[in-house]
């Protein structure tokens, strides 16, 4: 049976998650044996969205593309390169004149996959229906695909099931983002789609979601603007690697990783571009 596997990695939080990204990916292809690598970077640029610059250094790393969601225009700088890299996905369920696409088809060596960012809607930003976007996009042709695969990022677990079970026989993943805490539920769906509620997170797990306990803990204690900044340690990897048979284009195995990552001492000062003049 030819068996695809597929590698994709959590929210990349900041300094620290790039850097493990950029350490780790290379030989975590290899030992995962995929043909594909996926990494989301919603959160790559201080935890505030992407920069052109820090793309490019995920995309050398052997990101075949990027998805992302509510964060994804949060730089300004990026505006323009999502219109000039096709690697860097932004929500297919935006306004049609936001800048970029919501999809991609990567891959190859006679397997290729269809790749979908959605984004959800339940404490989130107002965006079209993303059960009815997605139905959509699946109805029209995307070429001569194997298999599709879907980021949806979203913040309740019950639109993520919900749109599990919507999508379920006819996407191969519906691999759910954004809460930077990985779930213990995935499983491969009656109808052959491979399900996660979130896939979880690339950074600094000593931290509340990737940012300093203090400033977290001021923002909800005082309900004052506190400005978050990164956390650097305990650095881990989340992610999850699907197997698909591009026979069927549906999955028959998903399996969940949470590992150390390699050490690297974060810098003395953060980048420039990781500065945010204002807490979200």
């Amino acid at each position: 049976m030819p068996i695809r596997r597929v590698l994709f990695l959590g929210d990349v939080c900041s300094e620290a998650g790039r850097k493990a990204v950029r350490n780790a990916l290379p030989k975590l292809r290899e030992e995962k044996g995929a043909t594909v690598a996926i990494v989301n970077v919603e959160n790559a640029a201080g935890g505030y969205g992407i920069t052109p610059r820090l793309a490019e250094e995920i995309i050398r790393a052997g990101a075949d593309c990027m998805t992302t969601g509510d964060h994804a225009f949060d730089r300004k700088e990026a505006w323009v390169y999502f219109r000039e890299q096709p690697k860097l996905l932004r929500p297919v369920n935006y306004p049609p004149e936001v800048p970029g696409s919501g999809q991609i088809v990567i891959g190859g060596d006679g397997f290729r996959l269809r790749v979908i960012s959605l984004l959800g809607r339940v404490f989130l930003k107002t965006v079209d229906c993303p059960f009815r976007t997605v139905t959509r996009l699946l109805e029209e042709k995307a070429g001569d695909v194997e298999a599709t695969l879907v980021d949806f990022h979203a913040e309740a677990t019950a639109e993520k099931k919900a749109m599990g079970w919507f999508l379920d026989g006819r996407v191969a993943a519906m691999l759910g983002t954004h809460t930077h805490v990985q779930t213990a539920d995935e499983r491969i769906l009656p109808r052959g789609t491979a399900y996660i509620t979130d896939v979880g997170m690339c950074g600094a797990f000593d931290s509340v979601l990737g940012m300093k306990q203090e400033h977290s803990l001021r923002r909800l204690l005082e309900q004052v603007p506190v400005r978050l900044h990164p956390a650097t340690e305990n650095v881990r990897l989340n992610g999850v690697v699907v197997e698909i048979d591009d026979r069927t284009g549906m999955a028959v195995g998903i399996e969940r990783f949470d590992i150390e990552a390699p050490r690297e001492p974060p810098a003395a000062e953060p980048e420039p571009e990781e500065e945010k003049a204002e807490a979200d």
